[in-house]
């Protein structure tokens, strides 16, 4: 009798490791022998999937996110592992100047001197930047002439000269062709956001262990990510 060929694997992923993660695919196929089935999307929206009971084996998300899961048995228990590190950046279209944004003071006044901003609502970096902006004083200047997207990469905008910057995770920046990152936000007025991985079976065990071996630290840097 013929053997049944086994499912994909099922993995949801935030859109931080997204660039990363395809980059990896192919290789962590032939290196488990299974089939990944990737659904990439805001740490926000998977989680309201995940609640709503939505199957998976393995999620990479932010690690509060993870944990929160992992208290509530939606994941395994010990089964979380920090990936990587995000930071938050701006980035223009390829070849327009670029802003100032060296000092909380210089970013301050290029994010109020901008034409246009795009930030998304779901997603980490959109909900900190919208906070940063209420902390700086700037939240009803900037909103005026911001471009709020539901979710995915702000820097289609910037490519596509509909913003005149876009703000979002410096690894999600890059994944856009057609921009140029200006750099991340300064230290003082940003974030480091930990990405985690948990599992819903142990079905992706090895999976997980194959893809924290392969995101070494020049695979991380590469993709605009921190090691953990």
């Amino acid at each position: 009798m013929q053997e049944q060929p086994r499912a994909p694997v099922r993995l949801f992923s935030t859109l931080a490791v997204m660039g990363l993660l395809q980059e990896m695919l192919p290789g962590l196929e032939v290196g488990t022998g299974r089939l990944i089935a990737a659904d990439f999307a805001p740490t926000a929206a998977l989680l309201r999937r995940i609640e709503a009971s939505e199957a998976a084996d393995i999620a990479i998300l932010t690690a509060e996110a993870v944990e929160a899961l992992v208290a509530e048995g939606r994941l395994l228990p010990g089964s979380r592992r920090d990936l990587c590190i995000s930071l938050i950046g701006m980035a223009v279209r390829a070849g327009a100047p670029r802003p100032d944004i060296a000092t909380p003071e210089a970013c301050r006044e290029a994010l109020l001197g901008a034409r246009s901003i795009a930030y998304s609502r779901a997603g980490a970096s959109g909900i900190f930047f919208a906070g940063l902006i209420e902390r700086l004083g700037i939240a009803e200047a900037v909103n005026t002439k911001a471009i709020v997207i539901p979710q995915g990469l702000t820097a289609e905008l910037a490519a596509r000269g509909e913003a005149e910057i876009a703000i979002q995770q410096v690894s999600e920046l890059m994944a856009v062709p057609g921009i140029d990152i200006v750099g991340p936000l300064p230290e003082a007025l940003n974030t480091r956001a930990v990405f985690s991985a948990g599992l819903f079976t142990t079905e992706a065990a090895g999976l997980l262990e194959a893809m924290v071996e392969g995101m070494t630290p020049e695979r991380l840097q590469a993709k605009g990510l921190l090691p953990a």
